[in-house]
């Protein structure tokens, strides 16, 4: 998954600014997905049973997970990039937290969030929307047709993964570091500029490079995306 988002919107009146996060421009991510996503079961009911491995390989995922051939090679990369398994193969930390029963379903809630951040950035709120709404995001986000392929598989391998999740726990409020965004507002006009017949107009424009961090602490990324809404998203500039 590209760590970096660009986000830009232009030309916004002060009377829309509260509904700027629905017209938001995105740059076309690629979410991740899997051809066959009843394999994310037995992934991870796999990884519940099996030990903790040194590295999660291929030959781990195709003989121990039991999911062989092309199959075997998607899970691997898969488990890679919803952040169960680190890039240099070893097991995360949410790997190990999803074997402990009791942290099991937050640990698959913190993958949801990492391995599908951009659909966060559009609606915090992603994993409660419901099957419409949430085909709808993934098809605004990829820019492919609400029948495709690629929206069909990664709204079934959401589905899959937010069987064994468990989004209850209180999200704990952090103070996003300020090297994480970089933002960068143009100079408005003159307000002469926008005097015409007795009214003001206002255009504003924003530049946001977001740098998603490699962690697996969800916490984090709840802290990027409440900054962006509340910072940014919200109406309180009249």
């Amino acid at each position: 998954m590209p760590r970096y988002r660009r986000l830009a919107e232009s030309g916004i009146s002060r009377r829309f600014n509260r509904i700027l996060s629905d017209n938001i421009g995105v740059q076309m991510a690629q979410l991740p997905y899997v051809t066959s996503p009843g394999n994310i079961d037995k992934a991870l009911n796999g990884i519940k049973s099996a030990a903790v491995p040194d590295r999660v390989s291929l030959d781990f995922v195709k003989t121990i997970l039991k999911i062989p051939g092309g199959s075997g090679d998607q899970m691997t990369s898969y488990l890679k990039k919803i952040g169960f398994v680190n890039p240099d193969g070893t097991p995360s930390d949410a790997y190990k937290k999803f074997r402990n029963p009791s942290l099991s379903g937050e640990a698959v809630a913190s993958v949801i969030k990492i391995g599908y951040a951009p659909l966060y950035v559009r609606n915090e709120y992603m994993h409660e929307l419901n099957d419409s709404a949430l085909i709808g995001l993934i098809t605004e986000e990829t820019g492919q047709p609400h029948d495709s392929n690629t929206v069909k598989l990664t709204f079934t391998c959401i589905k899959h993964l937010k069987f064994f999740a468990d989004f209850k726990k209180k999200d704990v409020a952090l103070d996003l570091p300020q090297r994480e965004t970089d933002v960068q507002p143009l100079t408005p006009p003159p307000a002469s500029a926008g005097r015409q017949q007795g009214t003001i107009g206002l255009n504003l424009g924003y530049t946001i490079n977001l740098n998603l961090p490699a962690t697996s602490d969800p916490e984090v990324f709840d802290a990027i995306f409440k900054s962006l809404k509340s910072h940014l998203l919200s109406s309180d500039d009249a």
